[in-house]
Parts: structure tokens; sequence; C-alpha cells
């Protein structure tokens, strides 16, 4: 007896020391930050614990994001291309295609679920921006990290917030942040929490812990002090902070001596044409943007100090990247307009910036360009890393969706081709680890379409073509670059590459195929929201997304009833507690934006139990809120419903469909469903 619990206790000792020797494994994801911008890639912003990390560990010259925040989340969490994951676009709308869908579907599989399943114990912490925005706002859940492989959870589910008062996410849990609060600061915390946890409840099990911190994306929100420590710094304008990030660059042999930079861009004004009043502006828009990166930075710091203070910092793979390129977005909308950094603004740093940021490249977030894609990756682990190569450059090129490669190969596990009953989507990415032993990874093809923005990487061999908003993609744009002898893309060879080139589009558009990126669709941002306004959410299936509710508690309330009363979904249930009075007082509202001469049929169906009037209407937004449908409807016991078309449209203007209970007498109950909003051809 005794010799067989010796055994056991030796297996399990030896079980325990392999889980050990597994490393912990940290995922830190800056938002919209610029390859330049962290001083151990050129930049003048104080990033002192990234830079130790990048002096302990690798730097990759050449490693590749999706060129926007939710296709990048989406390679970088599935190891897919972002089609295949379904986010080919953005969350902010479902575009009818699978690959457009705007949420992460079920035929793609989280590293999160994938480490857990080999023993790991999986956090996160920040931006998800994996779910369909309708979906958020309805709090349908199982796209969310806790249902996508994370033990815990804290952040923001949607894509962007105010940095001091934002709404936050606890596992599955949505509520207003407290008082003193500062996102960076809560995000970083919140890491350091749940490592200590994990350390003392599952000290024999390694961790994967993905940090999505939202620095430095707008709006432009810091602390007074880390701006002040920036402000005068940027009164040298953007052609001087350039032109010395580059020959920085150079210095730390980031680039060759002979590389050039893009031209500064061409709708840039020099720094030297500005009033005295708008460079003050402008150096203060920056002095933001790298307070935001001190803030992250910091943080970054807080995380590494608890690693070594628990003695998991030589065992603990560190990876920092950012999402995409420097973000040239205009962006203005804050109750103030005052750039500031403080609560009350919400804005960005301008293009201006941005050309810095992306240094030396051209072009930006959005584009395919290198200004778009390239994203520093710095790579830290003492128990991993030949010690040989710490401090030093990677010259092979990689991408977000080998991050999975590299995970599943240290974790000791497979990619699963079957998840949950699913087939997935073979894995598009390698790993990373020969280059911790200065081998190569025979990295291969690299593809892009973002936007009908295309790219094709294959070795030294790069073929890219931009398209802009509205513009149909045109062959002719098509360029071929040697990025070994021209790394910031300034001689265009595909004239005098043709075979090479067309080689190439043809391989992208078997790929663009395969993965369902046809039809390329370049339609503006708000073009493609106010089309999915359309497709309103008229069965629930989305809760309670999309719809704006008027009216207080006092009134009534508005639920989603999954009991299936009407047909096989969900419908929405009102209960009136006060008759208001006025129809519109408590109601529920649909808008969308439409054209003068337009004409709609609206319809519903439900079930009824009290008395009183139920108003329908269709109605424009401004001035004299013109009612092209108004409809009333009594209430009684049993069934309700109709369908009724509008006259045609007076103008071009946002109108709402609206679902008005406030002549409703309390205590009446109403389930609705299949509300319907149809466009009718004249």
């Amino acid at each position: 007896m005794k010799r067989y619990f010796l055994t056991f206790m030796f297996l399990l000792s030896v079980a325990v020391l392999q889980a050990q020797q597994r490393p912990n494994i940290i995922v830190i994801l800056a938002d919209d930050m610029g390859f330049s911008d962290a001083g151990c890639y050129g930049g003048e912003i104080s990033t002192p614990n990234i830079d130790a990390l990048a002096r302990g560990g690798l730097r990759y010259r050449q490693f590749y994001n999706g060129a926007r925040c939710c296709p990048s989340r989406a390679a970088l969490m599935t190891g897919v291309y972002p089609h295949q994951a379904g986010m080919g676009w953005m969350a902010a709308a479902d575009l009818g295609t699978p690959a457009y869908q705007g949420t992460l579907n079920e035929q793609s599989v989280t590293i999160a679920e994938v480490l857990r399943n080999a023993g790991y114990g999986t956090y996160m912490t920040g931006k998800w921006h994996l779910t369909n925005e309708r979906k958020i706002d309805g709090m349908v859940t199982d796209s969310w990290p806790r249902q996508r492989g994370f033990d815990r959870y804290f952040g923001i589910i949607p894509g962007g917030s105010n940095y001091f008062t934002p709404q936050v996410y606890s596992d599955n849990r949505r509520y207003k942040a407290p008082g003193n609060f500062y996102l960076t600061d809560a995000l970083s915390d919140s890491t350091t929490r749940f490592i200590d946890d994990h350390l003392i409840h599952r000290p024999a099990d390694p961790f994967f812990m993905y940090v999505a911190y939202t620095a430095p994306h707008w709006p432009l929100h810091a602390y007074q002090e880390d701006i002040d420590r920036y402000r005068k710094q940027y009164l040298a304008g953007w052609d001087r902070v350039r032109q010395a990030r580059f020959d920085k660059q150079k210095k730390i042999g980031l680039f060759a001596a002979n590389t050039a930079m893009a031209p500064r861009d061409t709708v840039i004004q020099a720094w030297d044409r500005l009033s005295p009043e708008k460079k003050e502006e402008m150096a203060n828009r920056m002095a933001i943007y790298a307070a935001q990166i001190a803030a992250m930075d910091r943080g970054i710091g807080r995380i590494i100090t608890r690693l070594k203070e628990k003695n998991a910092f030589e065992n603990t793979l560190i990876l920092f990247m950012s999402d995409n390129g420097a973000c040239a977005e205009y962006i203005s909308s804050g109750k103030s307009k005052a750039v500031n950094g403080q609560e009350d603004t919400f804005e960005s740093y301008r293009r201006e910036w941005a050309n810095v940021s992306s240094t030396p490249f051209k072009e930006y977030k959005h584009y395919t360009y290198e200004g778009g894609i390239a994203t520093p990756l710095i790579v830290h682990w003492p128990a991993g890393i030949n010690k040989s190569l710490q401090n030093s450059w990677v010259s092979g090129y990689g991408h977000l969706t080998d991050i999975m490669a590299t995970c599943t190969d240290l974790a000791g596990t497979k990619y699963p081709l079957v998840f949950n009953g699913q087939q997935l989507h073979e894995p598009a990415g390698k790993s990373l680890s020969p280059h911790f032993k200065g081998k190569d990874n025979n990295r291969g093809r690299i593809f892009w379409e973002h936007e009908a923005n295309i790219a094709l990487r294959e070795g030294r061999w790069k073929m890219v073509a931009k398209t802009d908003e509205g513009k149909r993609f045109n062959e002719k744009a098509i360029a071929l670059y040697d990025l070994q002898a021209d790394p910031t893309e300034l001689r265009n060879l595909a004239a005098k590459q043709t075979d090479r080139t067309r080689t190439m589009y043809a391989a992208w558009k078997q790929w663009a195929g395969a993965i369902g990126a046809f039809p390329l669709d370049t339609r503006e941002y708000n073009e493609r929201i106010q089309a999915y306004r359309r497709r309103m959410n008229g069965d629930f299936g989305d809760n309670l997304g999309g719809w704006n509710l008027r009216g207080d508690a006092r009134l009534g309330d508005v639920r989603v009833d999954h009991r299936n009363r009407l047909n096989s979904g969900k419908s929405a249930h009102v209960f009136v507690r006060t008759r208001a009075g006025q129809a519109a007082a408590f109601a529920m509202n649909w808008p969308f934006r439409a054209r003068k001469g337009e004409r709609f049929k609206i319809g519903l169906q439900g079930l009824g139990r009290g008395s009183g009037n139920l108003v329908i209407r269709l109605e424009n937004t401004s001035g004299n809120q013109a009612r092209v449908i108004d409809q009333t409807i009594r209430i009684s016991d049993g069934q309700l419903g109709g369908s009724w078309q509008s006259v045609e449209l007076p103008s071009d203007d946002t109108y709402r469909l609206s679902v008005c209970f406030g002549d409703l007498a309390a205590g009446t109950e109403l389930w609705l469903d299949n509300i319907r909003l149809e466009s009718v051809q004249n």
C-alpha cells in the first residue's frame, strides 16, 4: 500500500512540475498606438517598463495586425483571419453575411477556450470589442469573454468609452464606474488582482492573461500631472518630432542607415505655418496622447512588479503589441471643446500626430500600407528565450494569428478542429517559438482585407492597394514593394514586376473568396450603420438591443419575455403602472435615417390584457415631428396587431418608429413581437 502511495505522490509531483514548467502567458494589447510611439521603437514618450521588456527580450522589426480594432482582436483571439471569425468589418453592424456579422462566431475558438481546456487559468482585463453593439445594448452575453473561455473578466465590452466615467463590465454585470476612476489604472489594478488570486488558489497551474488596454485610443483623457510633463515638448512641432524619431530608429538598429522616411502626409501643413494659438492646441493634443501611454506603461510596471514579488516573472511569457496603426480619425463630440484631457471632453489627437506615430511609414489605421498594419511586438520570457538573443531584433515577420499558435505550442496542447460540436477553421498562424532560439519559422503568406484595402505579404514582397471610402476597388491601385530593400514602401515595382504582381493578386483573390470577403464593401461608416438600423430588432432576438425606451419606472417597464408567449422566440413584455395621459410619455422608439420620398410599411403582432389605447407612430425627430403614420389600437384582452403604410416622407431626416404606451390604463400588460419596418418601392 505504501508503495502505491509513493508511486501516486511521484506521479502527482511530476504532473505539478510539468504544469509549472509551462509558462504563464500575458498578452498586452495597446489600442491605436502607433509603430514609433514607445521609446524602444523610436519614440520620445517615457515608456521605461515597455523598454525594459524590450531590453530583456526580443523586438520584431516587422510584425502585423489587422488594420482595425475588431479585425485585429478577432485574429489575435482565434488564430484565424477576421472574416473566418465573423469579424470582417466592425462590431458596429451585422452586414448580412457570416464573414461580416460583427460578432465572434462559433466556428472559431479563442486562446482562452483552448488553454482553459489545457489546465490554464484564464483571465482578461480591458476592451473586448468582439460582440455586436446591438447585442451589448441588449445584454446578450453569449459572445462575451466569460462565455468565450475566460474564468474572470473586467473591462469594457464595446469599443471605446470615457476614461473617467465609463460603464464597466465585471464578468457579465454592467454598472457605472465609481468616483475617482481612471480606466487605464483600473485595468492594471484588476490584472494584478487576478494574478494574485490565481497564484493563491491555483499555484500549480499556469495562467493566461489578456490585458487589452484602451490607451491611447480616443478620447484624449489623462491625469493633469502626466499631461504637464509633455506640454512644452510638443511645441517643437510634428516635423521635428517625426525626424527625431526616425533618427533614433536608425540609431537603435530598427532601420538601416540608408532607409528613407515616407514624406509628411500631403494634407498636413508644415508646423511653422501654424498660428501660435494653433500650435498650443495641437501640442496639447499630443501631450494628452503621450500621457495616456505613460499611464499604461506605469500599469505594465505594476504588473511586472507583482510577477517578481510572486516569483513568477522568470517563467512568464509577456507579449506586447498594438491592435492597428496610428489613428487619423477626427473625433470631437464632448460637451466641452477644450483640449485639456478632462472628462467633459471627447477629442482625438488628429491626423497630424498620427503621421508622427506612424514614423517612418505612410498611412494609418483602416489601411494596409505599413502605417496601418505594422505593430511593435516585444516578447519577454527569461526562462524561454535564449539569453544571447536578449535585446535583439527579430528579422522574420509575423502576424497576430501567430499568437494562438505560439500559445498552444508553449502550453503543450493542440488547436482543435472541432470545439463544442462545431467544425472549426484551420488555424492561419505559425508559432513564434523558433524565433526564441534564433531560428526561422518560415512564416509564408499573410493576407489582409478591410474595407477593400487589401494586401499580401510573401517573403520580401508585399502587394497592397488602398481604397477610399465610397469608391470602388480598382485593380489599377495595386502596388508592389520589396520590403527588404524598401521597408517604407516608396518605390512601387508593380509596373516592372507585372508577373509577380499578377500572381500575388490571383492568390489574394483566391484567399478572399475562400474566407468570404466578397463583395468588397467600401461604404462610409455611418452609411453601414444606417443600413443596419433598417434591419430592426423586431423579434427581440437581441433582447431590447437597439430600442430606445422613454418613461421612468413610475409609469411602467418594458422587458424581454423568454417564455415564447407569442411565437417561438422572445417577445417584449410591457407592464403599465400609471397612465401617463400622453401616449409618447411612455414608449419604445426605433430611430433610423430615411430620404425624402421614401415610403414605409410598419406592422406588429401582440397580445393584450387590460384597456386603453396603444399608439403606433412613424415620425421624424426634428422640427415639427411630422407624423407619417399615427395609428391608434384599442386594447382589450386578446390578440392585437396590424400593418400600416406611410405616405411619402416629406424630407431627408432621422425618423423613428414609436410604439407608445402612455395612454394605456394602469395594470395593462402587453406582449409584442414581429415588429416590422419595411421599405415600400415606389
